[in-house]
């Protein structure tokens, strides 16, 4: 009875594998919604005329600045001019390796300007692995860009 409860185990961990890359093609490995890597945008580009709270679908390129540690759920990415994108991936479909920081990227989706809240900069910076003492220093709420992606390129 024991080997059963073994096998069902395994398929669970195996049926839970959709948070890998879809496809590693020419040095490129692709997560989520397979796109296309002409015609992205620096993030300086993307955010003319974004206003407080509007939100608009862009292709970006960049640099990963740092991924959440805790799942990958997250990460950060900057541009030459170092402007700086939050990037959380839609629905939870897909996570990116925790070992990415410093590796080009190209991310597609809605881009907007938003606050967010003391406790979520909190939650962001306990995974990304602040000290306590620099979570207790966040205690206003922050005006950034965010970003809901469907599709990501990640260069090796």
């Amino acid at each position: 009875m024991k080997i059963y409860l073994y096998i069902i185990v395994a398929i669970i961990v195996l049926s839970c594998n959709s948070k890998s890359p879809k496809e590693v093609v020419d040095g490129k490995i692709y997560f989520g919604d397979k796109i296309g890597s002409t015609n992205a945008i620096g993030i300086s580009k993307s955010i003319v005329d974004l206003e407080d709270g509007d939100e608009k679908i862009v292709k970006i390129k960049g640099t990963i600045e740092s991924v959440c540690q805790a799942k990958g759920c997250w990460m950060n990415v900057v541009d030459n001019t170092d402007e700086n994108i939050f990037v959380k991936f839609k629905d939870y479909g897909f996570f990116v390796p925790k070992d990415v920081s410093g590796k080009s990227v190209i991310v597609s989706g809605v881009l907007s300007n938003t606050i967010t809240p003391v406790d979520e900069l909190r939650h962001y910076a306990e995974d990304e692995g602040a000290s306590e003492e620099e979570i207790a220093a966040i205690t206003e709420p922050k005006m950034e860009l965010k970003m809901m992606a469907n599709g990501v390129i990640i260069f090796e």
